[in-house]
């Protein structure tokens, strides 16, 4: 079965209310592998529940819609999916607690062709249920590589990208990513054994287990935080990069950060093997 376009684009989501506690956003915090350094007070602030800060990033793991690309009616081959690239915008910082209600949207399908496979991005808004007030707005992108050619539209939505600049970085980052990380990290989020069975991800062909990609996402919206003068987690209001290469746990992870004259760009690379695992990120901060 191929992607029916219009239905795809027309499909329909329960609204889905997601309540959490000072215990998740500390949680999530962990998951990251903050709190590694248990007298850095910079990242005590986000597991320690006497002056708790939430990450923004950990709206990207609130509200999920579940894994509906499986079912047989989206035309979509899943096997074939991988994450490509993920945005987030904050409109208003994230709480340590509170109860949000997600509404998701398919918000556009792009047709690279027979061969070529499609882009499928969805769209999530995070809005506080007690206040009506819209938190943040994030869109994943998943390329479909099993399904071009369906006929929908070859080109999309402009969408901002970012340049590294040919030069040194104005700062870097470096975290070492504990081994657990991935253990800890899916219990905030997504538990596909590909993350916690070794035999799972052999199958996979993976060496072991890897590290969610949207945790990698969080490891770099806090090297960004604490690579620009450990600002507070408000002062982030908007975070995006290409996923390039899977993170195993334990390896070392170098954010590498430019400032430029509009935006704040980023690379992330594990030092173990010199390979870019994030790519083309953008930052904007208050």
């Amino acid at each position: 079965m191929a992607i029916d376009y219009t239905r795809l684009m027309a499909r329909e989501f329960a609204d889905k209310t997601h309540s959490y506690s000072w215990r998740d956003t500390i949680l999530y915090a962990l998951g990251l592998g903050l709190g590694s350094n248990p007298t850095d007070l910079n990242e005590l602030q986000y597991v320690y529940e006497n002056g708790l800060e939430a990450l923004p990033t950990m709206a990207v793991v609130l509200g999920h819609p579940g894994f509906w690309i499986s079912e047989p009616d989206t035309g979509i081959d899943f096997r074939k999916v991988v994450h490509g690239e993920q945005s987030l915008i904050i409109h208003t910082p994230m709480p340590t607690e509170a109860i949000l209600i997600a509404r998701n949207s398919v918000d556009e399908i792009i047709d690279k062709g027979e061969g070529r496979g499609a882009l499928l991005r969805v769209r999530r808004d995070l809005i506080d249920q007690a206040t009506g007030v819209l938190q943040s707005t994030q869109v994943m992108s998943m390329f479909c590589r099993g399904d071009g050619g369906f006929g929908g539209p070859s080109v999309g939505k402009a969408q901002p990208d970012a340049t590294i600049p040919d030069r040194a970085p104005d700062a870097s980052v470096t975290r070492v990513i504990p081994a657990q990380a991935a253990l800890i990290y899916r219990l905030s989020a997504d538990l596909n054994p590909l993350h916690a069975d070794p035999r799972v991800a052999e199958a996979a062909g993976f060496s072991r287990p890897i590290l969610h990609g949207l945790a990698t996402f969080g490891v770099a919206g806090y090297a960004l935080l604490a690579g620009s003068g450990n600002r507070p987690a408000s002062a982030l209001r908007e975070l995006s990069c290409r996923f390039s290469s899977p993170v195993f746990p334990g390896e070392t992870l170098r954010t590498d950060i430019w400032t430029t004259p509009h935006e704040t760009v980023f690379r992330c690379t594990v030092t173990d093997r010199d390979k870019v695992v994030l790519d083309r990120g953008r930052a904007r901060f208050d």
